[in-house]
Protein backbone atom coordinates (compact mmCIF):
# COMPACT_ATOMS: atom_id res chain seq x y z
CA UNK A 1 0.00 0.00 0.00
CA UNK A 2 2.99 2.33 0.37
CA UNK A 3 4.28 1.86 -2.81
CA UNK A 4 0.60 3.04 -3.96
CA UNK A 5 1.08 6.38 -2.91
CA UNK A 6 4.29 6.82 -3.62
CA UNK A 7 3.91 6.48 -6.96
CA UNK A 8 2.44 9.63 -8.45
CA UNK A 9 5.20 11.43 -6.24
CA UNK A 10 7.59 9.27 -8.16
CA UNK A 11 6.15 10.50 -11.60
CA UNK A 12 5.53 13.60 -10.82
CA UNK A 13 9.41 14.30 -10.24
CA UNK A 14 10.57 11.08 -13.55
CA UNK A 15 8.29 12.44 -16.41
CA UNK A 16 9.28 16.54 -16.35
CA UNK A 17 12.78 15.10 -15.73
CA UNK A 18 12.89 13.09 -19.00
CA UNK A 19 10.75 15.42 -21.01
CA UNK A 20 13.86 17.94 -19.70
CA UNK A 21 16.01 15.39 -20.96
CA UNK A 22 14.62 14.75 -24.36
CA UNK A 23 14.34 18.33 -24.67
CA UNK A 24 18.21 18.73 -24.45
CA UNK A 25 18.68 15.57 -26.08
CA UNK A 26 17.14 17.09 -29.50
CA UNK A 27 19.21 20.20 -29.64
CA UNK A 28 17.75 23.50 -29.90
CA UNK A 29 16.25 24.99 -33.37
CA UNK A 30 17.53 28.28 -35.02
CA UNK A 31 14.66 30.37 -33.22
CA UNK A 32 16.01 29.05 -29.51
CA UNK A 33 19.10 30.10 -30.26
CA UNK A 34 18.37 33.87 -31.57
CA UNK A 35 15.76 34.20 -28.68
CA UNK A 36 17.85 36.13 -25.99
CA UNK A 37 15.36 34.95 -23.13
CA UNK A 38 16.18 31.60 -23.75
CA UNK A 39 18.10 29.22 -21.07
CA UNK A 40 20.35 26.61 -21.97
CA UNK A 41 19.97 23.24 -20.63
CA UNK A 42 22.42 20.93 -19.01
CA UNK A 43 23.24 17.99 -20.90
CA UNK A 44 23.29 14.23 -19.95
CA UNK A 45 26.60 14.48 -21.64
CA UNK A 46 28.45 17.22 -19.32
CA UNK A 47 31.32 16.36 -17.59
CA UNK A 48 30.82 16.21 -14.10
CA UNK A 49 33.59 17.26 -11.57
CA UNK A 50 34.54 14.51 -9.18
CA UNK A 51 37.04 15.31 -6.85
CA UNK A 52 38.79 11.55 -5.73
CA UNK A 53 39.43 9.28 -8.76
CA UNK A 54 36.61 7.22 -7.54
CA UNK A 55 34.45 9.87 -6.09
CA UNK A 56 35.20 9.19 -2.39
CA UNK A 57 36.42 11.80 -0.55
CA UNK A 58 38.96 11.28 2.57
CA UNK A 59 38.81 13.67 5.88
CA UNK A 60 41.92 13.80 7.93
CA UNK A 61 41.45 12.87 11.41
CA UNK A 62 43.31 12.51 14.58
CA UNK A 63 43.84 8.86 15.45
CA UNK A 64 43.12 7.41 18.83
CA UNK A 65 46.67 7.68 20.26
CA UNK A 66 46.82 11.54 19.34
CA UNK A 67 43.59 12.38 20.67
CA UNK A 68 44.30 10.32 23.78
CA UNK A 69 47.73 12.33 24.22
CA UNK A 70 45.78 16.06 23.86
CA UNK A 71 43.33 15.28 26.23
CA UNK A 72 45.87 13.81 29.02
CA UNK A 73 47.69 16.82 28.59
CA UNK A 74 45.02 19.28 28.55
CA UNK A 75 43.50 17.55 31.87
CA UNK A 76 47.12 17.65 33.32
CA UNK A 77 47.77 21.35 32.64
CA UNK A 78 44.65 21.92 34.50
CA UNK A 79 45.32 19.55 37.54
CA UNK A 80 49.06 20.99 37.50
CA UNK A 81 46.83 24.12 38.05
CA UNK A 82 44.29 23.36 40.53
CA UNK A 83 41.86 22.92 38.07
CA UNK A 84 40.61 18.66 38.35
CA UNK A 85 37.50 19.02 38.28
CA UNK A 86 37.66 19.73 34.77
CA UNK A 87 35.93 17.11 31.50
CA UNK A 88 37.96 17.76 28.42
CA UNK A 89 36.79 16.71 25.31
CA UNK A 90 38.55 15.93 22.05
CA UNK A 91 36.12 16.17 18.94
CA UNK A 92 36.67 15.12 15.12
CA UNK A 93 35.32 18.24 12.76
CA UNK A 94 31.48 16.96 12.43
CA UNK A 95 31.39 16.72 16.56
CA UNK A 96 32.01 13.14 17.10
CA UNK A 97 34.22 12.11 20.50
CA UNK A 98 36.92 10.56 20.36
CA UNK A 99 38.15 11.16 23.82
CA UNK A 100 36.54 12.05 26.65
CA UNK A 101 38.29 12.73 30.40
CA UNK A 102 36.16 13.56 33.00
CA UNK A 103 38.47 14.65 36.11
CA UNK A 104 37.74 13.79 39.69
CA UNK A 105 34.82 15.81 41.12
CA UNK A 106 33.94 17.23 37.94
CA UNK A 107 30.04 18.56 37.52
CA UNK A 108 27.65 17.02 35.09
CA UNK A 109 27.20 20.26 33.04
CA UNK A 110 31.20 20.16 31.98
CA UNK A 111 30.65 17.39 30.31
CA UNK A 112 28.42 18.52 27.33
CA UNK A 113 30.31 22.21 27.97
CA UNK A 114 33.53 20.68 26.99
CA UNK A 115 31.88 18.53 24.21
CA UNK A 116 30.19 21.52 22.59
CA UNK A 117 33.08 24.00 23.04
CA UNK A 118 35.24 21.69 21.17
CA UNK A 119 33.12 21.46 18.12
CA UNK A 120 32.49 25.20 18.28
CA UNK A 121 35.90 25.23 17.59
CA UNK A 122 36.41 22.12 15.28
CA UNK A 123 33.39 23.13 13.13
CA UNK A 124 34.49 27.33 12.80
CA UNK A 125 38.39 26.86 12.52
CA UNK A 126 38.84 28.93 15.57
CA UNK A 127 39.85 28.85 19.01
CA UNK A 128 35.96 29.50 20.56
CA UNK A 129 37.21 32.59 22.91
CA UNK A 130 37.99 33.93 19.10
CA UNK A 131 34.53 33.13 18.25
CA UNK A 132 32.98 35.15 21.18
CA UNK A 133 32.41 38.16 19.28
CA UNK A 134 30.52 36.53 16.50
CA UNK A 135 27.60 35.60 19.20
CA UNK A 136 26.92 38.88 20.25
CA UNK A 137 24.11 40.92 18.85
CA UNK A 138 20.34 41.82 18.37
CA UNK A 139 18.55 38.78 16.92
CA UNK A 140 19.61 35.53 15.78
CA UNK A 141 23.47 34.44 15.89
CA UNK A 142 25.71 31.92 15.25
CA UNK A 143 24.97 31.17 19.40
CA UNK A 144 21.36 29.53 18.09
CA UNK A 145 23.48 27.01 16.10
CA UNK A 146 22.52 23.95 18.41
CA UNK A 147 25.17 21.88 19.76
CA UNK A 148 27.43 24.80 19.82
CA UNK A 149 29.13 27.07 22.55
CA UNK A 150 30.96 29.95 22.01
CA UNK A 151 32.57 30.55 25.60
CA UNK A 152 36.43 30.56 26.18
CA UNK A 153 37.97 26.96 26.53
CA UNK A 154 37.60 25.05 22.91
CA UNK A 155 40.54 25.15 20.18
CA UNK A 156 40.89 24.23 16.85
CA UNK A 157 43.44 21.40 15.26
CA UNK A 158 44.42 21.83 12.39
CA UNK A 159 46.47 19.92 10.05
CA UNK A 160 47.38 20.95 6.05
CA UNK A 161 45.62 23.76 6.39
CA UNK A 162 42.45 22.90 7.61
CA UNK A 163 40.28 22.26 11.10
CA UNK A 164 40.02 18.73 11.67
CA UNK A 165 39.44 18.60 15.15
CA UNK A 166 38.68 20.76 18.31
CA UNK A 167 39.72 20.66 21.78
CA UNK A 168 37.15 21.66 24.16
CA UNK A 169 37.74 22.11 28.67
CA UNK A 170 34.95 22.56 30.66
CA UNK A 171 34.77 23.77 34.37
CA UNK A 172 37.20 25.81 35.36
CA UNK A 173 36.14 29.19 36.89
CA UNK A 174 37.10 31.17 34.21
CA UNK A 175 36.75 30.28 29.94
CA UNK A 176 39.83 31.48 29.56
CA UNK A 177 41.73 29.30 31.86
CA UNK A 178 39.54 26.21 30.28
CA UNK A 179 41.31 27.31 27.07
CA UNK A 180 44.76 27.24 28.51
CA UNK A 181 44.40 23.62 29.62
CA UNK A 182 42.91 22.53 25.99
CA UNK A 183 46.01 24.77 24.43
CA UNK A 184 48.46 22.78 26.84
CA UNK A 185 46.45 19.57 24.93
CA UNK A 186 47.39 21.00 21.21
CA UNK A 187 50.47 22.03 22.22
CA UNK A 188 51.56 18.45 23.10
CA UNK A 189 50.42 16.89 19.56
CA UNK A 190 51.71 19.75 17.61
CA UNK A 191 54.46 17.71 15.92
CA UNK A 192 52.25 14.95 15.18
CA UNK A 193 49.92 17.29 12.87
CA UNK A 194 52.84 17.68 10.16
Amino acid sequence: MRTFHRLPRILAITVPLAAIVATSACGTSASDEASPASTPVATAAAPVPIDGADGVLSQNRLGIGTAQAAAQAALAKCQADGLGFVTVSVVDRAGNVQVMLRGDNAAQHTVEAARQKAYTAAAFGANTSDLSERAKGDGATVADLPGTLFLAGGVSVKSAGGSIAGIGVGGAPDGMRDQACAAAGLDAIAGALG
